[in-house]
């Protein structure tokens, strides 16, 4: 590398250094170099720690000018430059000098900051679970422009024309480790926003979520309806269907509109939360609209089906409801569902 460009204490002049900065920069761009080899011949050139930092990825690339990683804890940066790609700022660039700048410093780090944006625009950040928020949001977001989520999906790691899923999760289980499980040979992003985690992926499988995980998972291909999507079906999930498609919801995400002073003042809602205040009722009444049969919610509760006769029975007086009737029925399954919503 060293027979690319002279070292900057020998140069003639500021102009010719500059020349030879340049051209040192356009040689390892033609030889698609990738980021821990811009940041190690940056360092030679220098000689001195170079770092390089993406806010996609949060992790600091620092190589001292023998081509190792320099050592930590890191030195105050004596001359840094930030990073853009379409004119919005994605990193910086930063240079570890003992001494005072050098006269080519600036000039160094502006030709490294444009090779650390080609690198991005080329292949996209390190491959990493974790994603900043902020750049996940601009993704999700009903307000953001086309051309910025374009940007950000690219800075996410997400490749042009590649469909992106959207799922809202809630889980105590880190969320990298729940993106990796349910897409784990393609790219995936996940961050937390707010109460709810967020995770973008080219794929998702509902059967990989692990145990103890709740999650909707948006239909859209529009990333910002898919989110609005996933929120919805996370909102219908329940220990019996911790996983659900907001495709597979049909007509019963309608449920989700209903405004929550309307959904209280039903009767057959409010007839539910009186119910609800016994935990056996409620789990009887579940398993039975759940199945629609007395022999399987039976099963499902490891009783004697005339036992839960006996049940379902007292809850339809309780309800007002005739709940061996299909009309019933229907009526206790919506009256149930809607009731669960007024919980989120």
């Amino acid at each position: 590398m060293e027979a690319l460009a002279a070292r900057l204490s020998h140069l003639d002049s500021q102009a010719e250094g500059a020349i030879r900065v340049v051209a040192f920069y356009d040689t390892l761009m033609r030889r698609r170099v990738d980021l821990p080899a811009l940041a190690r011949a940056s360092a030679g050139l220098a000689e001195c720690v170079v770092g390089i930092r993406l806010h996609g990825t949060g992790e600091a690339i620092r190589m001292s000018p023998d081509g190792r990683r320099a050592a930590v804890p890191s030195a105050p940066a004596s001359t840094k430059v930030p990073v853009t790609l379409d004119e919005e700022e994605i990193g910086g660039v930063w240079l570890e000098r003992a001494g005072p700048p050098r006269q080519l410093d600036e000039v160094l780090l502006d030709r490294l900051a444009i090779a650390v944006a080609a690198v991005v625009e080329r292949y996209g950040p390190a491959r990493t679970t974790m994603a900043d928020p902020a750049l996940v949001e601009l993704v999700i977001s009903c307000d953001t422009e086309d051309a910025a989520r374009a940007r950000a999906l690219r800075l996410l790691g997400f490749a042009a024309g590649l469909p992106v899923r959207v799922a809202a999760v809630r889980t105590r289980l880190p969320l990298d480790q729940v993106g990796s499980l349910i897409c784990p040979a393609r790219p995936v992003k996940a961050a937390p926003l707010a109460d709810t985690g967020v995770i973008l992926a080219t794929t998702v499988d509902p059967a990989r979520f692990p145990v103890g995980v709740r999650a909707g998972i948006g239909a859209a291909e529009r990333p910002d309806r898919s989110w609005r999507e996933a929120c919805t079906a996370l909102r219908f999930t329940s220990p019996r269907e911790p996983v659900l498609r907001y495709g597979d919801l049909g007509a019963l995400a309608l449920l989700a509109e209903i405004p929550s002073g309307a959904a209280r003042d039903n009767a057959d809602v409010a007839a539910i939360t009186r119910v609800a205040r016994s935990a056996e009722d409620l789990e009887t009444l579940d398993a039975y609209c759940t199945f629609g049969s007395l022999r399987r919610a039976a099963d499902l509760l490891h009783l004697h089906h005339t036992s839960v006769a006996r049940r379902v029975e007292q809850i339809g007086r309780a309800l007002g409801i005739d709940l061996t009737t299909p009309a019933g029925l229907t009526r206790a399954r919506v009256a149930l569902t809607t009731w669960r919503l007024l919980d989120d």
